[in-house]
């Protein structure tokens, strides 16, 4: 450590605080009863915050956001990889650099995959117009704006809503509540933005240079995230291994919801790392947690870290192929001593319990084979029909009691919410099934299910709490591309409102050839660029810059014509088509119907 930021607040431009590492100030110690001492230790280590040495010409700043942010030394300037979540933190973490390191300019941008932690605060270290005149070049791997893009914004509302379960965004910081993710603390709430790349990594061996600095390329595409690169500085003998090596077991399927990652892709990733760069490196670092030192140290951790994914993988395919389902996998299935004695091998983010039923999730979808499960009912009719069959709602909340003074808090948890799901308004099941939460949320090791349990209790006891950060963030919206943004508002048409509606809608980007026909029928906003020999109900003149005020303007003919979009032909169409979008509720109940 070089020096703490002091003090650990930041701030956005109205005042507001957007991150605050004094919080977790509570973090030593030995751990309280109401937090597992395994995560007491992770979260000590993860609030470790200020400005750090990697080696000689490389520094991270840590502490300031879920993710660290990595500044590596060129001849005139810094290349800053992973800029965090927000401007206003990346912009304080380059400022505590610069401090202690002088006043370098930022002479490049690397991002090493496409989650919005690694690039939302771009803007708070280099600007568009810097990127635009060439004099910093932005670096990704191929399909990185696609997929950044396209998962903070087609199912970004549910994401955003579960995130705030999973992060513990309303939870208190202290030993009763929120005390870490495992990653890292919690997220910022500042301001995302994106600056597209300039520089497109395409495959494994590629070679730049920047501001003197030389990099290698390891593209690891379906690891951690669909767009993802590892890269190796040969004259640091350094590799950053992005988010595919850290200090926890990670996520294959986040609990915020994503697409179910590949374990076997990932292990076979962390092969190649040490195959291509294992014999040069003498420590690895990543966009999370802290560095490993020493050339043997290095390859050790590597190992355990690909044995871990490769096992979760091969042996659940082998009891798959036993006929074991996904939950029981996840109840039987334990990791070998060397594994599971690695403290970078336990589950803080990811966890073997839900790693192995995404696991099953992915290779066989949601469906165990059992008919019974076939046509289950919802959670309200599936409660009411519980609580029926044993004996009322007040008698299953005796029998949550007796679960729950016997400590089997599992069961617990499972009786009671039928009964908050059958009837809702069943003061003492609600009260019961918080208190069952607090104890489940206090016992775990993994923090995104302490956050998760624990939230659940905050919503009982307090009322729902809504998403404090909104990743489609209009930074992001603003580089949908033509085809993803039609996407974005297809996925809002309310269907059974537009069953009987027609209209066709051309949209012309000035400045290019291309027009694009957007077509609503039996409920479904289709859309083609193929010529087209009819004439469209009504037709939209706009740049391409300008596009996002599709999204924006709720297709409000008038707010269209605020923006700059002309508008010829019938506007009572988009009016219409306005009526019938129904954009997604960041306010959701999650632990109640």
């Amino acid at each position: 450590m070089i020096a703490r930021r002091v003090p650990g607040t930041v701030t956005g431009e109205d005042g507001g605080t957007v991150w605050d590492s004094g919080t977790f100030a509570f973090l030593e110690g030995d751990a309280p009863d109401t937090v597992n001492p395994s995560l007491w230790r992770q979260s000590k280590l993860v609030a470790e915050q200020g400005l750090f040495e990697v080696v000689e010409g490389i520094y991270q700043v840590r502490g300031l956001d879920l993710s660290n942010v990595t500044f590596v030394e060129g001849t005139g300037g810094v290349l800053v990889i992973d800029p965090l979540i927000s401007t206003e933190t990346a912009a304080a973490a380059l400022a505590l650099y610069r401090e202690y390191r002088g006043d370098r300019p930022v002479t490049g941008v690397l991002y090493t995959h496409s989650h919005v932690d690694h690039f939302g605060g771009v803007k708070g270290v280099t600007t568009q117009q810097d990127v635009d005149a060439g004099r910093v070049p932005v670096i990704a791997p191929e399909g990185f704006t696609e997929h950044a893009v396209a998962e903070n914004v087609y199912a970004g509302t549910a994401m955003g809503r579960r995130a705030a379960y999973m992060y513990g965004a309303a939870l208190a910081r202290g030993p009763r509540g929120a005390v870490g993710a495992g990653l890292g603390q919690t997220t910022s709430t500042g301001t995302v933005t994106l600056i597209p790349p300039t520089v497109t990594v395409t495959g494994t061996g590629q070679e730049e240079v920047v501001d003197g600095i030389r990099m290698v390329f390891q593209m690891a595409p379906n690891t951690e995230a669909p767009a993802e690169l590892l890269v190796h500085f040969p004259d640091f003998r350094a590799l950053c291994a992005a988010e595919d090596a850290t200090h926890t077991l990670h996520n294959l399927l986040t609990l915020r919801g994503a697409v179910v990652r590949d374990p076997h892709a990932w292990s076979h990733a962390l092969t190649e790392s040490i195959d291509l760069f294992g014999g040069t490196t003498d420590v690895v670092f990543a966009s999370h947690h802290w560095p490993t030192w020493g050339h043997e140290r290095v390859i050790a951790f590597l190992e355990l870290q690909r044995d871990l994914y490769g096992y979760l993988h091969d042996q659940s395919l082998r009891l798959i192929n036993k006929g074991w389902t996904g939950t029981e996998i996840a109840e039987y299935l334990t990791l070998p001593p060397a594994l599971e004695n690695a403290w970078h091998a336990r589950g803080y983010y990811g966890s073997v319990s839900h790693n192995l039923k995404a696991l099953y999730q992915r290779y066989m979808g949601w469906f165990d084979g059992n008919p019974a499960h076939l046509w289950q009912h919802p959670p309200v009719e599936a409660g009411r029909r519980y609580v029926a069959c044993m004996g009322g709602a007040d008698a299953v909340v005796e029998k949550g009691r007796e679960a729950f003074e016997a400590g089997d808090y599992r069961w617990a948890a499972e009786v009671l919410s039928h009964v908050v799901f059958a009837e809702p308004g069943h003061t003492a099941a609600h009260d019961l099934l918080a208190d069952t939460f607090e104890q489940l949320g206090y016992g775990a090791e993994n923090g995104t299910w302490r956050n998760f349990y624990l939230s659940g209790t905050t919503e009982l006891r307090e009322g729902q709490f809504g998403t404090p950060t909104v990743t489609a963030a209009p930074d992001i919206v603003a580089h949908l591309t033509p085809t993803m943004l039609f996407d974005a508002l297809a996925i809002q048409i309310d269907g059974p409102k537009a069953w009987d509606l027609k209209a066709a809608i051309d949209v012309r980007l000035s400045g290019t050839s291309d027009c694009y026909r957007l077509r609503l029928t039996n409920g479904v906003l289709s859309y083609t660029a193929a010529p087209q020999h009819t004439a469209a109900d009504v037709t939209l003149t706009t740049t391409v810059e300008a596009l996002s005020s599709l999204i924006a303007s709720g297709l409000d003919a008038q707010n269209l014509d605020d923006a700059g979009v002309q508008v010829e032909g019938d506007a009572s169409v988009l009016n219409r088509l306005a009526s019938i979008l129904d954009p997604g509720d960041p306010d959701f109940p999650i632990v109640t119907p």
